[in-house]
């Protein structure tokens, strides 16, 4: 299969960073009509009940105290890899089309009272078709929506952790953990030529 058993260490080391990030959480049913905040809510951080306010200070992603135009894209998912396949224009459209909609003073952002006065009267943000909105790392987004889902037990044995998706993000490990040895290893031999700028090494 192209990948080696994980040594108990790596394995119990990642099982306890999987863990804290609240292996608790429950998968959430979502009614089949349910709006896209509500499905992202529900999908992405696990939460059946939130308000307005809540959502909006959860994507202020710098904690400015408005969307931009990255928080818009971040919060949708177009900034993550799983939509690489989404033309640029197409996430343009998506960010023109909130700004459209929320963005009253037309300052080229939204701000918290802009979004909740007009959640207030029923405004939903818009479902454009392009999934749920993924914008966690890489063990965030594999905790939550395969971790929690197949292993969420405190009793979960290597020899489960045999899904494609398992095998794929340990494999992820395995190769961020060798890339970290051989730096290691580098350094320990004196100067790093890779880091060296190209303009100060000798020709």
């Amino acid at each position: 299969m192209g990948w080696l058993p994980w040594s108990p260490l790596l394995l119990a080391v990642i099982v306890s960073s999987v863990l804290g990030h609240g292996g608790g959480h429950e998968q959430i049913v979502v009614a089949d009509d349910a709006d896209w905040a509500t499905r992202h809510m529900a999908e992405e951080h696990h939460i059946s009940s939130f308000d307005a306010a809540t959502f909006f200070t959860l994507h202020d992603y710098d904690s400015t105290g408005v969307w931009s135009a990255d928080d818009i894209r971040r919060t949708y998912g177009l900034s993550d890899p799983s939509s690489d396949h989404i033309v640029e224009s197409e996430k343009a459209r998506v960010v023109a089309e909130v700004l459209k909609v929320y963005d009253v003073d037309n300052s080229g952002t939204i701000d918290l009272h802009e979004f909740t006065m007009l959640s207030s009267k029923g405004v939903k943000l818009p479902d454009f078709g392009m999934g749920p909105g993924h914008h966690g790392d890489d063990e965030y987004e594999y905790e939550i929506h395969h971790w929690e889902k197949y292993h969420g037990g405190d009793d979960v044995k290597e020899e489960d952790l045999n899904h494609p998706e398992d095998i794929e993000h340990f494999r992820m490990h395995d190769e961020k953990e060798a890339r970290q040895e051989e730096w290691e290893r580098r350094e320990r031999e004196g100067i790093v030529e890779a880091n060296i700028p190209a303009k100060f090494r000798a020709n």
